[in-house]
Order: C-alpha cells, then structure tokens, then sequence
C-alpha cells in the first residue's frame, strides 16, 4: 500500500551484508508497483563496500547509489535526484492520471495500438515507418481510473538517425519515458523480439520506470503454444536484466 501511495521510493539496502533474499522479495514488489525508485547502498563508508555497491544491481532496480547514513555520504546525491524526479510541491495534488507511454522502433504499430485502446483513430495510423513525428498525449478513462497515453515516434538505431524530424523523434521517444510512470514496449512479432528491442527496454529501466511488453502482430504468428513458448523463451533470453516484465500478446489490428 506505500508503494502505491507514494511519489518515490527509497530503498535502502546494506552494502556490508550484500545482496540478502530479503532484498529480493522487496525489490519484487516494488518492480510490479510502477513507482519511481532510487536504490542506496547503505553503510557504504569505505571504498570496497563502494565497489560492492555494484552487486545490487541484480534487483532490477538500476544502479545502486552508495551512501552513508552515518557519515552523511552520498546523501546531497540523493536529494538531488529525489528532487529531479518529484513534481513541484503545488503541483502533487494534481497528480492523479498514470502516465504510460506507448514506445517501440518505428512501424511497429504504436499508433494503431494507441487507436485501439482508445476506441477511436486519434492518431493516424500508417503502415510508413516515421509517420507519427511526435509524441501526443491522449487522456483518457478505463474502470474508473484516470491514464494518459503517450504516443511516440519510434526509437531508431543512432547509425539511421536522420537530421530534423526524425532526431527529434527520438529524443522526444525517449523524453517521454522520462516522464511516464509506465513505458509500454510495442515489438513486432513478425520481426522477432531484436537487440534494439532490448536497448529500449534498457532506457525504461534505467529511468526507473514500470516496464509492460505488448507483442504486437502476433495474429501473422499463427496458432499454437508452442509459438508463444519459444517467442518468450527468446524474450527471457534478451531480458535478462529485468525478467520480471509481463508479456501481452496482441493483435492492434
């Protein structure tokens, strides 16, 4: 119940004992509560238990930031990437709609996706890799529950960056995990789950954001268990560093 009251978590794990399976129950939980999380590596006073701070990043939760209660080391780091990370104080009140950004490499189906959940064409939909050049954010309601959906244009390879549009694209896809709450990943089943795929996966992780995997397409994978098996098992096998992320299978069309 914390976790989902809360703006931000800290999590404070001890640098002295190492990773416990305490600290992986809790890490657990967290990660399914889709709240921005800072990890800190406490009793960190020396430079091997700093080292050792490394460990923890096996929890899922990013790097963990090595301070000292005691001491007052790390602590100002801390605080400042709380405060990069809360809204302003007049502003919490307002906070109410989760935010979830639709992101993924162009032509995966984001768009049409996004059209999908909502019912209607707020976007348009295109089978042209690019179309949609910048992120539109769409509120709407599902059960009672307030969301805001962040449509971007697909993250592409730096080697196939264009000037323009299309780099503004990309730092727009990526600001928008910024400042989601989820990051929902759209891949292509027809193309396979790729390593850039998983970068992306990567940059939502690293902004400390929920992570939710929509298998777009899946209606071309044809029908069978043993498809949807192999096609996580090769998902598992690139995720390495977050297996707790859910799988949806899908088909936006």
């Amino acid at each position: 119940e914390f976790a989902l009251e809360s703006q931000l978590i800290l999590f404070v794990v001890d640098a002295k004992e190492g990773v416990t399976s305490g600290d992986l129950e809790v890490a657990d939980v967290l990660r399914r509560a889709a709240k921005p999380v800072l990890l800190l590596a406490n009793k960190a006073e020396t430079e091997p238990r700093r080292e050792c701070a490394v460990e923890f990043f096996e929890l899922g939760l990013g790097e963990a930031i090595a301070v000292s209660a005691q001491h007052g080391t790390g602590i100002a780091d801390v605080l400042d990437l709380a405060a990069e990370i809360l809204p302003p104080a007049e502003a919490v009140e307002a906070v109410e709609a989760l935010r979830v950004a639709i992101v993924g490499r162009p032509n995966v189906g984001k768009s049409m996706l996004l059209n999908a959940i909502l019912g209607e064409e707020r976007v348009v939909v295109s089978e042209l890799p690019g179309t949609t050049r910048d992120s539109i954010d769409t509120a709407f309601e599902y059960d009672g529950n307030h969301l805001i959906l962040v449509d971007t244009a697909g993250v592409r390879r730096r080697g196939h960056i264009q000037r323009g549009l299309e780099k503004h694209a990309v730092l727009r896809a990526r600001g928008a995990m910024e400042r989601c709450d989820v990051a929902l990943l759209v891949v292509d089943a027809s193309e396979g789950f790729t390593a850039q795929d998983a970068h992306i996966a990567g940059y939502a992780i690293d902004a400390l954001r929920g992570l939710v995997l929509a298998v777009n397409k899946w209606d071309l994978m044809g029908e069978g268990k043993a498809v949807r098996t192999q096609f996580e098992l090769t998902v598992r096998q690139h995720l390495r560093f977050a297996p707790w992320v859910p799988l949806c299978f899908v088909s936006a069309k």
